[in-house]
């Protein structure tokens, strides 16, 4: 007999059903005990009428039984089986479970994260942690499906790619094959995208894993995260915000239909008028901050392209320099601004635009410089050395053979949800992410490595 799903058994009312899941709980009433059985679908009660069924919570367990329908007065409203229990004929009981280390009927906020990080796939049963990832992987689906339909390519980026300075500390993998050389995880996509873009492609986007080695918050992960990488070519900034303006607002009235979005079209705001009547470049703009569905977008745009260089911008440029990018280097200066990059680079505004929602900035983008000779300027006003230019050798050789204008965004997903959820980590839209300490979910990485490891790559632990 094949297996029929939880959710299915209303429907199944006097026939007999095979069931398969964990147990959720065993309650005795005299004579006859009720197990609730748990699959993705949700929960049904199961009668034992012997009442000698021994089972533990979470034991994965068979269940051959009776759909019969519930007497009104025994209906239970708050699940969607409550009009329906099974008649156990026969349970088998498939793999038995030890006592948890903590419960899984709560929403586990309680419990201390390295104890959940340890113990992740046991975390994720609790009903809120599943919920978590199965709106995740609906949101991505829609995204996916929404840009195929507007003529995006899904194109796969490498992972170990090159070390470059690019704005924050890299994670670097060493080489076998090339003893003493390094790759690197990449901190985003963005070369490789713009690369996409020189190559003709157009319409480009990517789930993109990025890896930064940066101290966590609560709406930053360390080591890994997810976010939308999205490149077009021949657009304006308007194009770009517009488009995702859109992808956005549908996403949220498909997947989170009780949310409201407090003002359409997304506001747009100035960094000058942000910084001067917020205080803040990420403003909250929600009507009523204790609403948790409300859902207040805006756009932030006109930043400097400059910020000042500090002794914490140690990735760019050789300590003598006076400007740090503001967004990232590859920032285009706006058009009415190009002549300020000799006489005043202070003063020149960059197409950046950030997408803030609640008080986050939950995505970020620009249009892109598309002009060798203006990105070759940007090398020099970040104060990049002889040897941090010759690193972007192949990015400035293919800027050599026509490059369209081009521009994008990089949404994050793991910020978007956990924003728009009002989760209090973005470890919370993870399944396996890495703890605030450094560690990696259930695998407790990092971890030491043989000699013999160390020796076919040529390096020596030096304590």
């Amino acid at each position: 007999m094949s297996r029929t799903l939880v959710k299915d058994t209303v429907s199944n009312v006097g026939q007999e059903v095979t069931l398969m899941g964990w147990v959720n709980a065993r309650r005795s009433h005299g004579k006859i005990a009720f197990i609730d059985l748990r699959d993705r679908t949700g929960t049904v009660q199961t009668v034992d009428i012997s009442g000698k069924i021994t089972v533990n919570n979470e034991d994965v367990v068979k269940i051959v039984g009776i759909v019969k329908a519930r007497p009104e007065k025994m209906i239970n409203p708050k699940i969607s089986t409550g009009q329906v229990e099974i008649e156990i004929k026969n349970l088998e009981i498939i793999s038995k479970a030890a006592e948890l280390p903590f419960p899984i009927d709560t929403d586990g906020y309680e419990i201390n994260e390295e104890v959940r990080m340890k113990y992740r796939y046991l975390d994720i049963r609790r009903p809120r942690m599943s919920r978590n990832l199965r709106v995740r992987s609906k949101a991505v689906s829609f995204i996916r499906n929404f840009l195929l339909e507007q003529d995006f390519a899904e194109v796969e980026t490498p992972v170990l790619t090159k070390t470059t300075p690019e704005g924050a500390r890299d994670f670097i993998v060493p080489s076998r094959l090339q003893k003493g050389k390094f790759y690197a995880l990449p901190q985003s996509p963005q070369q490789y995208k713009q690369l996409l873009m020189v190559a003709g492609i157009e319409r480009y986007f990517q789930i993109a894993r990025c890896f930064r080695d940066e101290d966590p918050r609560k709406d930053r992960a360390y080591g890994e995260f997810t976010q939308l990488d999205l490149e077009m070519s021949f657009v304006t900034q308007d194009d770009i915000l517009t488009l995702t303006e859109e992808l956005f607002t549908k996403l949220v009235a498909e997947i989170f239909p009780e949310k409201k979005i407090s003002k359409l079209p997304w506001p747009r705001i100035s960094h000058k008028e942000a910084a001067e009547k917020y205080g803040s470049d990420k403003p909250d703009l929600r009507n009523d901050k204790g609403n948790p569905d409300e859902m207040a977008f805006a756009w932030i745009i006109d930043f400097p392209l400059f910020t000042p260089q500090t002794k914490e911008d140690y990735y760019y440029g050789s300590g003598s320099a006076k400007f740090a990018p503001s967004h990232h280097m590859f920032t285009s200066p706006h058009p009415d601004d190009v002549k300020l990059l000799d006489t005043n680079p202070g003063k020149v505004r960059g197409l950046q635009h950030d997408m803030i929602l609640n008080g986050y900035e939950v995505g970020g983008g620009s249009i892109r410089i598309h002009q060798g000779h203006i990105q070759k300027k940007i090398f020099e006003l970040i104060g990049f050395t002889d040897k941090q230019k010759k690193q972007f050798d192949h990015f400035l050789t293919a800027f050599t053979y026509g490059v369209p204008p081009h521009g994008g965004i990089a949404p994050g997903i793991d910020r978007f949800l956990f924003t728009a959820l009002g989760e209090p980590s973005i470890r919370e839209l993870m399944a396996f992410p890495t703890s605030s300490s450094g560690q990696t979910a259930v695998m407790a990485a990092p971890s030491d490595v043989t000699a013999e490891q160390l020796k076919e790559l040529g390096i020596k632990i030096i304590k």
